[in-house]
């Protein structure tokens, strides 16, 4: 069965107070490319009508949405950033905004944190399709490219509700 592969283009800020280069210390951007490769959970041949296993419209547009509306022109803060308590403090509605990760929001947690959001996503979905990879491009020349179960590696596990990556709702803080 073929497979789908999606990508979209956002734009991020963050920065990086754990050990990354001074330069990754202040807030920053990159615009990046997101590109998922999807596979279906069940081989079946086409079926000679719409010959798809899930219509693109669907297989997409809840992931596009998340991307377009979320990610796009968000802030990355580590959930421990100063940053971020000062968002809360004195701009509230724009902390909203902002992506909380355990941790630097480097590109490699990125890469995860995403991947075990769409999972979660396409599960709740009906489980048609899986995801094998995401690749996440930071810079033309700085690109990672994740498969296997994200939870494996993401540090710390804590419960499900407590991990805005493992819910198929478009949050992308914990408070």
């Amino acid at each position: 069965m073929p497979d789908l592969i999606f990508t979209r283009r956002f734009s991020m800020g963050h920065r990086l107070i754990h050990g990354a280069s001074e330069s990754c210390a202040l807030p920053h951007g990159h615009n990046e490319f997101v590109t998922i490769r999807l596979e279906p959970t069940a081989s079946a041949r086409l079926d000679g009508h719409s010959n798809m296993p899930v219509s693109f419209q669907r297989a997409k547009s809840g992931w596009h949405r998340f991307v377009d509306e979320h990610l796009d022109h968000a802030l990355q803060l580590a959930e421990d950033d100063p940053l971020l308590a000062w968002f809360r403090t004195h701009e509230p509605a724009r902390a909203a905004r902002i992506i909380v990760t355990p941790g630097d929001p480097t590109t490699e947690l990125m890469a995860c944190l995403m991947k075990a959001k769409l999972d979660t996503m396409l599960l709740a979905d009906g489980d048609l399709l899986r995801c094998k990879t995401i690749t996440l491009q930071e810079t033309p020349t700085n690109t990672v490219e994740f498969s296997g179960n994200p939870l494996d590696f993401l540090p710390a596990p804590r419960p499900p509700e407590q991990c805005w990556w493992r819910r198929a709702d478009m949050t992308i803080a914990d408070t």
